[in-house]
């Protein structure tokens, strides 16, 4: 692999390709119900080893709001709230900021739907103001720069016609923080495990302050937050005793022990990649099309494995292979046949915009930016999409807490950490949101479940959401688990199209 692509690395890609990048150039809780800390982490708190000198933070502000939803006038109350976290013996050690937009006079079949964005590191600014909140600012496409005026206009493809929704932020992200030392915070909130656990408190707690218990539960997660998503609706059936009624996951980062072996004999990292490296190109010649995709999935699904799996004791193999890569590709053919076929993220996003100077985004390969180094054999610049989008979503998001809202407070808002991406342990890799996907779903016969994507997504591709879906049982009724792909990247709401296409399509799932 090119230096700064490891797709091998467990984590969340939204972040870990770039924190790797910026090294090489560089030279980058608990719920009650979580595990009880060690005993120098106990002792640590018993002597008040807190963090010192924070100021408090605000008492939840709220206030009414009006947007054109729809074609339609919504009113709605938007909430910028907190909420505690505690270990085991009663300690707070944290707090939850979180944003709630809430259309009065629902009663208790108005759907609440929680959303988390991924990282792990990233606020759930980019769903919010990107995706489905209420009122939003254009970043993540093609011709966005850091310096747009980060100002917010209504949303029309906003879910708040049919669903309230409260974004969180976790600890480390937003404005939510931890309240112990460093190793006791990596210890309750930077972790697989306790990151589940109380985070699905946070979503108990939500509902049992607001007295929305009764109502319909939707869980909702980008990226790494697509990791989250269904352990946490396993976590809240069968811990807390809350049933969820669906689950949404955007460009999610689904099962990371499907990539995490060695690329020497799995084919699989290889047959995930391809059919979006081949969307890009098909985009960029104004032919991408679900039918022009089918055959490439068949191909990927077909030959291309088979002859993977031949490698060099088969030579037409390997010729076969190389030619077809390069015509879905667009690649330069001396390059495919040199890497026998096998291309990684990092090169084909490097090659494929090379005679521009430019270089393509891991997030949507047909969003490019000038390579600041295009004579260097190596990749030295950042994502054109992920050093895009802090400036904006971060301005407009503070500008709407503490200027509209008036929830007022002088601390960082961290819309992407790489610090908490930077301590979180991932554990082993393995594949449990789909395990714990597969027993949630088996559990409510009256759980639904969309997976969405968009084409051009490299560092979630869509193809390895096909797989797995078609790996799963029927559960009783045929497509229980469902894929949507649309036009665009790993932010494909970016376009106004996909962003209305998503909508028509959750609107099933809520619409029952």
């Amino acid at each position: 692999m090119a230096l700064g692509w490891v797709p091998n690395i467990p984590g969340d890609p939204f972040l870990r390709h770039s924190i790797l990048i910026a090294a090489s150039v560089a030279a980058l809780f608990l719920a009650p119900q979580a595990p009880a800390q060690d005993k120098k982490t106990d002792a640590a708190a018993e002597k008040g080893e807190e963090k010192a000198d924070l100021p408090p933070l605000p008492a939840d502000k709220t206030i009414g709001q009006t947007a054109m939803i729809g074609g339609k006038p919504i009113r709605y109350q938007a909430t910028v709230g907190k909420l505690p976290v505690y270990d085991a013996k009663g300690k707070k050690i944290g707090e939850v900021v979180y944003t709630a937009y809430v259309v009065p006079g629902g009663g208790p079949q108005r759907p609440v739907t929680f959303a988390f964005n991924g990282g792990p590191g990233a606020s759930s600014v980019y769903l919010n103001l990107g995706a489905i909140g209420p009122k939003r600012v254009q970043f993540g496409d093609k011709g966005d720069a850091p310096s747009d005026a980060p100002l917010l206009v209504d949303n029309p493809a906003s879910w708040l016609d049919m669903t309230d929704l409260v974004f969180i932020d976790p600890i480390g992200t937003g404005f939510s923080r931890s309240l112990v030392d460093e190793a006791a915070t990596k210890k309750a909130f930077y972790a697989n495990e306790p990151d589940i656990k109380y985070l699905s408190r946070i979503v108990y707690d939500w509902l049992v302050k607001n007295e929305r218990l009764r109502s319909p539960k939707f869980l909702m997660g980008e990226s790494y937050g697509g990791y989250r998503a269904p352990r946490i609706a396993y976590e809240l059936q069968t811990q807390l005793g809350v049933g969820v009624n669906g689950m949404v996951m955007v460009s999610p980062y689904l099962d990371p022990a499907a990539t995490a072996g060695s690329d020497a004999l799995s084919p699989l990292p290889w047959m995930i990649a391809l059919p979006s490296m081949a969307a890009g190109h098909l985009e960029r010649q104004g032919k991408l099309t679900p039918q022009a995709m089918a055959g490439v999935e068949a191909y990927t699904r077909g030959a291309f494995a088979t002859d993977l799996l031949a490698g060099r004791s088969d030579p037409q193999a390997t010729a076969r292979l190389s030619a077809k890569v390069t015509e879905l590709t667009g690649l330069d053919p001396q390059l495919v046949r040199r890497l026998d076929g096998r291309i990684d993220e990092g090169t084909y996003l490097r090659e494929v915009h090379r005679d521009d100077g430019k270089i393509g985004s891991v997030y949507d390969s047909n969003v490019d930016a000038f390579d600041p180094f295009p004579n260097s054999a190596e990749r030295k610049s950042g994502d054109p999409i992920l050093e895009g989008i802090i400036a904006p979503t971060t301005s407009a998001m503070v500008d709407f807490i503490t200027r509209e809202v008036g929830w007022k407070t002088g601390a960082q808002y961290n819309a992407l950490s790489y610090s908490v991406n930077a301590a979180w342990d991932r554990g082993t890799p393995d594949d449990a949101p789909v395990s714990e996907l597969r027993k949630a779903v088996a559990n409510d016969p009256k759980m639904g479940v969309l997976i969405v994507h968009g084409y051009n997504d490299l560092s979630c591709p869509y193809f390895g959401s096909r797989l797995i879906i078609d790996q799963m049982p029927r559960f009783g009724v045929e497509q229980r688990v469902k894929l949507g792909v649309y036009p665009g990247g790993h932010m494909f709401y970016a376009r106004r199209a996909s962003a209305e296409a998503f909508k028509a399509d959750a609107r099933a799932l809520y619409v029952r």
